[in-house]
């Protein structure tokens, strides 16, 4: 199995990371709470380091000390080698990664949802509802930010957070549009109406 072959998409973040620049573990960790990356990658602090043992005993990523720190005690910095962004750019030309539809769990409540109460559908999609009305306010809010920011992913970010805006303006809309009434047109499951 080839070292692209064995990485996960938390292996991916983390050489994609470190390509932009040698860092330590907790500079790592910061940078993607500073992206927000639960936003759009199923990664955690335990898979940031799990990852960095990962990728240098697969010789993707080299180490060493960080000399710079006067007090404290030194950390390791890990930066990509040549293998490493092979692997990373052999994992990117992957078909794979435009050809996936995830269901959102949402969905998959809607299927199931003709066997909940009414009022409890009801409550779920308004619940849906105020969840897309935070979330799409917080994402542009975002936005703004990232248009503040310098670097060379802005464009990108600022693509990313752009699909999720219209993500979320489409299924509000989506919800105003058909799933309240589907919510009225599934009887109850007791029988009565």
């Amino acid at each position: 199995m080839t070292a692209a072959a064995e990485t996960t998409l938390a292996d991916l973040v983390v050489l994609g990371l470190l390509c932009e620049q040698p860092m330590h573990g907790y500079q790592l960790v910061a940078e993607l709470e500073r992206r927000d990356v639960q936003d759009w990658a199923t990664i955690s602090r335990p898979h940031v380091y799990y990852s960095l043992k990962k990728l240098a005993r697969l010789g993707l990523i080299g180490r060493t000390d960080d000399d710079a720190r006067p007090t404290g005690p030194a950390r390791l910095v890990y930066r990509v080698t040549g293998a490493g962004r092979q692997a990373l750019a052999t994992s990117l030309a992957a078909q794979h990664w435009a050809r996936q539809r995830p269901p959102p769990p949402f969905l998959t409540w809607l299927a199931l949802s003709i066997h909940a109460q009414p009022a409890d559908r009801r409550a779920l999609i308004e619940t849906r509802r105020h969840f897309l009305a935070a979330q799409l306010a917080k994402e542009r809010t975002t936005l703004l930010a990232i248009q503040a920011d310098t670097g060379p992913s802005i464009g990108v970010a600022a693509a990313m957070v752009g699909l999720s805006i219209r993500q979320f303006e489409v299924e509000l809309a989506w919800l105003d549009d058909t799933v309240a009434g589907l919510a009225q047109d599934h009887p109850p499951l007791d029988g009565s109406r």
